[in-house]
């Protein structure tokens, strides 16, 4: 057996007031993770941490090791704003250069690495997925070895306490705002200036259909709207809800509330097939258009059906025909009614589709799943950092993400920096005459004069957080 190898002592900690050593777990079980905030693969598993943490707290350490793909990943304060924001609960070691990746082989992301009471490595397994075989060893370890029960704390990040909590996408639409309020489970209906006309769900995570004080989302995201309704890319909950505005009640239309494990193009009845994480809608005519991020593919809602529209499934960047086309984490859509575009996020690209061709193509930046950075150009000279929403309104609008910036791609295909100084704004929507932007981890919404490029945050003066007007 081989014995874990020792966190260097030069790295910082998170979600712990202290650096730490492994030898301090001796005598306890110790589950390492390795992750990267952005990968869709490292967000599905945080559940199934929570999890084993919940059933087994009193003999097990979970201990993430955060080592960053993406540059802007690697900043302490954005690591941050991750653990906050996905409700981690455990200490988080800050990997930079992948010291401790390097010393324990990891390859891919995520990894668990189980390491007995003795402090040798018992397997390492890549993978999201794994709860029900961690949970299996890990019961294995507490039958073999005779661990003293015992429940460690340690001091957590603090989860901001406003009014928004990181805004994931924002929707505008005659002069009303729809606002995917991610940390707090709801949606949030307000006028351009801020006055709220409706809160929708409880501010609690959960999967329950009703009337809108009743209604339960998780982290939802993406949404589009036809007359009086509005559908929600219920991101956590692997579905897609329909909102009746008139009725003032919540339905789901699409999902189980189960994530899919399936990988390769499928179909069926909506309500009977699992979803992956779909983030972002669009609706054209009777057909709705779904970035399953999970799957990293293109879905297609029509009625009680739903389906693989465009992707393979492999996480990667092919061009061509949708059948044969490959997508890595789509996370916005837009359409100018002829063609879909799609914000690619891990290769870091705009993508289109001829919806009467059916051939996809990439149109900035891109290329593969590392060519990333910021540079303002023409087609693949360009350069974007986790780009998480597009918008269409005369030009292309682009939230670049993780460069903090929105950027516009005018009918000459010119990719140009336009605001500064976000940060990490996940969602965009457009008016004739305004952006409205979600500037998700200052938890706010702000609006941009497209004539003059003012811009200013809306002030929602009668909106508080659930835990402030609800306490439980």
């Amino acid at each position: 057996m081989v014995r874990a190898p020792e966190f260097p002592n030069d790295l910082a900690w998170l979600n712990v007031n202290r650096p730490l050593s492994l030898k301090e777990f001796r005598g306890r079980i110790v589950l390492l993770d390795f992750w990267t905030y952005g990968c869709i693969n490292c967000i599905h598993s945080l559940p199934d941490l929570k999890y084993l943490e919940q059933k087994n707290g009193d003999r097990l350490t979970i201990l993430s090791i955060h080592s960053a793909k993406f540059e802007n990943e690697n900043a302490i304060d954005n690591i941050r704003q991750a653990i906050l924001r996905y409700e981690i609960e455990h200490p988080v070691l800050v990997d930079r250069d992948f010291k401790v990746w390097q010393s324990y082989a990891v390859r891919a992301y995520p990894t668990f690495v189980l390491i007995d009471p003795k402090g040798y490595i018992v397997t390492s397994i890549a993978g999201e997925g794994r709860r029900d075989l961690l949970d299996r060893l890990i019961q294995e370890l507490i039958e073999k070895n005779t661990i003293e029960p015992q429940f460690l704390s340690f001091e957590l990040e603090k989860f901001p306490i406003s009014p928004l909590a990181f805004p994931g996408k924002v929707l505008a639409k005659d002069d009303r705002l729809f606002i995917a309020d991610s940390g707090h489970h709801r949606i949030v209906i307000s006028s351009i200036e801020g006055e709220i006309f409706d809160i929708i769900g409880t501010g609690s995570a959960g999967l329950t259909d009703g009337e809108f004080e009743q209604a339960q989302f998780s982290t939802p995201q993406g949404m589009t709207i036809d007359n009086h309704l509005l559908y929600v890319a219920d991101t956590g909950n692997h579905a897609i809800r329909c909102v009746d505005l008139e009725a003032k009640t919540v339905c789901t239309i699409a999902g189980t509330g189960n994530q899919s494990r399936i990988i390769y193009p499928h179909g069926g009845k909506a309500l009977e097939v699992d979803l992956n994480s779909p983030w972002d809608l669009e609706k054209i005519g009777d057909r709705i258009f779904i970035t399953m991020a999970g799957a990293h593919q293109l879905w297609e809602l029509c009625g009680d059906k739903i389906q693989t529209f465009a992707g393979t499934g492999a996480e990667a960047s092919f061009d061509g025909a949708i059948q044969g086309a490959a997508f890595a984490q789509p996370s916005g859509i837009t359409t100018n009614g002829k063609e879909l575009f799609i914000a690619d996020s891990e290769t870091s690209s705009i993508r289109s589709i001829d919806l009467q061709t059916n051939q996809v193509k990439t149109i900035c930046g891109g290329g593969d799943l590392y060519n990333f950075g910021d540079v303002d150009g023409i087609g693949e000279t360009a350069r974007l950092q986790h780009c998480l929403d597009i918008e269409f309104s005369g030009n292309l609008w682009i939230t670049d993400t993780y460069n903090h910036k929105i950027k516009r791609i005018d009918s000459n295909g010119f990719c140009q920096t336009v605001v500064n100084s976000l940060n990490e704004p996940s969602g965009i929507s457009a008016t004739e005459t305004h952006l409205y932007i979600a500037d998700t981890n200052n938890h706010v919404i702000r609006k941009l004069d497209l004539a003059t490029l003012e811009i200013i945050a809306i002030d929602f003066p009668n909106l508080c957080a659930p835990m402030i007007c609800f306490p439980h």
